[in-house]
């Protein structure tokens, strides 16, 4: 299986970003590059998933600080991006209880 370049991705991603950043595309591309190579260097893989970067994307509102915040995020813990993504869309509905024993 052949890989994909960067670039690739990059042109790949553009839709959804522009989707968000309208006029800030080409910048909000450019944070995503820079989550690829933090990525590589902390994970050794080339990218993030797609889910994590649709996660970054969810998260940003189309707000270039917010997708610097969530980006650093994702690169230092993925999960707790993944917790926010939750928490945002409502799914995390409080912590659960075990059930009291007689």
């Amino acid at each position: 299986m052949a890989s994909i370049s960067r670039a690739d991705r990059r042109a790949g991603r553009a839709p959804r970003v522009r989707a968000l950043f309208a006029e800030r595309t080409d910048a909000a591309l450019d944070v995503l590059e820079l989550v690829e190579l933090a990525w590589h260097d902390c994970y050794g893989e080339i990218s993030p998933s797609e889910e994590i970067v649709d996660d970054i994307l969810f998260l940003s509102e189309g707000d270039l600080a917010k997708l610097a915040l969530y980006a650093r995020m994702a690169v230092a813990d993925w999960r707790d991006l993944r917790m926010n993504v939750l928490a945002a869309r409502g799914a995390l509905s409080g912590t659960s209880r075990s059930k009291s024993r007689s």
